[in-house]
């Protein structure tokens, strides 16, 4: 798993995500609408579930968006890094005040496996912010401030938990640059225009093998524009996609990160 950092310059996190890859983020107007179309698996007989989708599904305004539920600072100068001793301040917003079982599940997910802690927002400076919205989103990494993390009717634990590990500093696993030993993207089926989901990315891997099983790969149909597949795994066996759990190297990777040990 890779992930970003941007250069120091004001907002301090916690410790600073090393080996930066290259922004090739084309720059984008205001206002963009980052929409996923709906897979027309009906038309297949594909049986696709929203919860394995839904952090693809719905539009964002006001949020330059990309990969479909990565939300990209309009400052491409801000920091990004870990959040301080693997401690994540939060708030969940009134709107969500029925939900705060399912938020607690998805932070319980990530807790019960790694030295990362969750705790209520005081007055530290920065936190998240669990908010509703048309879709599931976040930025990648400590942003500083009041950072969103959106949660959306349609999503499911296992999404917003995807959704936190973003905002602990991992990205996809599918734009991992060893990725073609692993999986196959089928462009031809890609939804036009969102081809640079699938975009091969220079990053950090933390030394750690590629994981199909992860939390964070894409599914076999994402972005898929006619029913077929979009990413075929070359391993039998696999739960690519899966938004059910942390796979073992999931778990591994955050621990590293934040030094559990």
């Amino acid at each position: 798993m890779w992930f970003l950092i941007f250069v120091c310059v004001s907002m301090v996190c916690g410790v600073p995500i090393k080996n930066p890859p290259q922004d090739d983020v084309a720059a984008a107007t205001d206002n963009v609408i980052a929409v996923q179309e709906k897979i027309p698996a009906e038309s297949k007989g594909v049986n696709v579930s929203v919860e394995q989708n839904a952090e693809t599904l719905e539009e964002f305004q006001d949020h330059i968006v990309q990969e479909g539920d990565i939300l990209m600072p309009e400052d491409r100068n801000a920091v990004e890094t870990l959040w301080l001793a693997g401690i994540v301040p939060y708030e969940i917003s009134s709107e969500l005040a029925n939900r705060e079982w399912e938020i607690q599940t998805a932070l319980k997910m990530i807790s019960d496996v790694t030295c990362i802690r969750f705790r209520k927002h005081t007055n530290e400076p920065n936190y998240v912010v669990f908010k509703d919205g048309r879709g599931c989103a976040s930025y990648v990494g400590c942003r500083g401030g009041d950072q969103p993390i959106f949660f959306a009717p349609h999503c499911a634990v296992g999404n917003l938990c995807h959704e936190i590990i973003h905002a602990l500093g991992l990205h996809h696993e599918h734009t991992r640059k060893d990725r073609e030993d692993f999986i196959s993207v089928q462009k031809q089926n890609i939804v036009p225009g969102r081809e640079n989901n699938f975009k091969v990315k220079e990053g950090e891997t933390l030394n750690l093998p590629y994981d199909v099983n992860s939390i964070m790969h894409y599914g076999q149909f994402f972005f898929s524009k006619n029913g077929l597949p979009t990413l075929v795994s070359k391993q039998s066996g696999e739960e690519m996609g899966q938004r059910k759990h942390l796979s073992p190297l999931d778990i591994k990777r955050l621990n590293k990160l934040y030094h559990c040990d």
